[in-house]
């Protein structure tokens, strides 16, 4: 058996806790990427790892082995990585894994004018709301919002994740435009079931005095695309992020509520296993991230248009709520 792919199986098997981890890393079965490793331990004699039906874990032999085979790996990685580089040319397949709403909203173009500019470099998108683990999912860099897990990944900054609360022009000629925060309490709100706190909502005003908006809420959903099309159909109140808000509010179809208030801004971030040893393809991606989002994102320079709807959403922002029916 090839001797260094051995040693990536054994490396990506310790890293992801399984030899079914490593299998699919290297495309491979459990079985197969099992023998790759037993090899390894005849030639050597020596026992490498401990396998339970859960999980593998190193020897005293394989914790030595595992060291030194990481910094082989890592220079073979970077000796092919400056080989490439001196060509100037990003080559491969570059895996990328992003949350579902952002991906389908915002990356599709990113996508398309990379690979126009990259014509050697092939992309797998993986959109999920779930945490991927980007080792044992052989991802070479992901689109994250909000909090970061504490890992030994290394994140860069994107751009800011603005939040506000909107509702159709509609829902507020039924119902009237909140004035105070407190209103909301009576507001038929449309939530992100996934959110760390999902039922709550918090507002600040300019003396730093901050309003929870608590309660029981009129719809959840775990996707924010699902939500944008309730609150456009006049469903209720919804509170998001502008990169999905945004333009449907640009456009008059959506009136940002309370407006004086100040809501949460997390960062979007891209992550991704190692600064040190990243593939040119990896790296152009990044920069391309970072110059097309920034401080000011796409979806937050939109300009407002001028539209019956708006208009009528201001008259109804002079009524006092009458509650939700």
């Amino acid at each position: 058996m090839d001797r260094l792919t051995g040693i990536g199986v054994f490396v990506a098997a310790v890293d992801g806790g399984s030899f079914a981890a490593a299998a699919r890393r290297y495309g491979l079965s459990p079985a197969m990427a099992g023998k790759y490793v037993s090899a390894i331990e005849v030639e050597l004699n020596a026992r490498l790892l401990h396998r339970t039906t859960r999980r593998l874990s190193l020897t005293d032999a394989g914790q030595d082995y595992y060291a030194r085979c990481k910094q082989i790996l890592e220079a073979y990685d970077e000796a092919n990585r400056e080989a490439s580089d001196s060509q100037g040319t990003a080559r491969g397949v570059l895996r990328i894994a992003a949350p579902v709403t952002f991906g389908a909203m915002h990356l599709g173009e990113v996508v398309a004018r990379y690979l126009e500019a990259h014509p050697h470099v092939n992309i797998e998108v993986s959109l999920s709301d779930r945490y991927v683990d980007l080792l044992e999912a052989g991802v070479d860099i992901a689109v994250r919002i909000g909090r970061l897990r504490d890992s030994g990944l290394v994140a860069r900054r994107l751009a800011p994740c603005r939040m506000v609360i909107c509702a159709s022009p509609e829902y507020l000629e039924r119902n009237g435009t909140p004035c105070r925060p407190q209103d909301l309490q009576q507001a038929q709100r449309l939530t992100f079931s996934e959110a760390v706190s999902a039922g709550d909502w918090t507002l600040v005003d300019a003396r730093q005095r901050a309003y929870v908006i608590g309660g029981p809420c009129r719809m959840a959903a775990n996707n924010t695309q699902m939500l944008l099309a309730a609150a456009l159909a006049g469903a209720g109140v919804a509170y998001g992020p502008t990169f999905v808000f945004g333009e449907q509010i640009a456009l008059g179809k959506l009136v940002v509520l309370l407006p004086e208030y100040h809501t949460s801004e997390l960062a979007i971030q891209a992550v991704y296993p190692s600064a040190r040893h990243m593939p040119l393809k990896v790296r152009h991606f990044l920069d391309y991230l970072v110059a097309v989002f920034g401080d000011e994102p796409p979806w937050d320079r939109i300009q407002p248009q001028p539209a019956a709807r708006a208009s009528s959403a201001r008259r109804a922002g002079t009524r006092r709520p009458t509650g939700a029916r």
